[in-house]
């Protein structure tokens, strides 16, 4: 029998940054001690934050270093998920769209960036999760992946 869902212990903030015409995503990779593994802009919502969208611009300024996205709105997606710990953390999704695809500014968590085609960035990105928020971005843009 199950019990109630776990209570959330840690929320956390993910950005699909992307531009369009032609549509492409920013990913970043971690380095070698964090797998080397493709992940979009995320961190967790500290206590300063005033909600999950500053928490977001935040990230995207200290990941990438950019300011003043064109656009920022949530994918209206929220993932709990287990870390090592056993506590239960939550994602929250956004899309954050920007005037053109400039080289970020990338900070010590990351230790390259690739801005890829929708199919190409879904089949580089480690956790189904990342790659399921992709297809909703595709779906709110109206533009959904052509192979994937």
């Amino acid at each position: 029998m199950n019990g109630p869902p776990a209570p959330i212990a840690r929320e956390c903030v993910e950005g699909y940054v992307f531009v369009r015409a032609p549509l492409r995503l920013l990913l970043l990779r971690r380095p070698a001690s964090r797998d080397r593994i493709w992940v979009p802009v995320s961190g967790k919502v500290e206590p300063s934050d005033a909600d999950l969208e500053a928490a977001l611009r935040r990230e995207l300024r200290e990941e990438t270093g950019v300011e003043h996205p064109r656009s920022l709105f949530p994918l209206d997606w929220h993932v709990p998920f287990q870390v090592p710990s056993g506590e239960t953390w939550r994602l929250h999704a956004y899309g954050v769209e920007l005037e053109r695809a400039d080289p970020p500014t990338l900070s010590d968590e990351h230790e390259e960036y690739a801005w890829l085609p929708v199919d190409e960035a879904i089949a580089r990105l480690h956790y189904p999760d990342n790659r399921d928020a992709v297809r909703r971005l595709c779906a709110r843009l109206e533009a959904p992946p052509r192979n994937v």
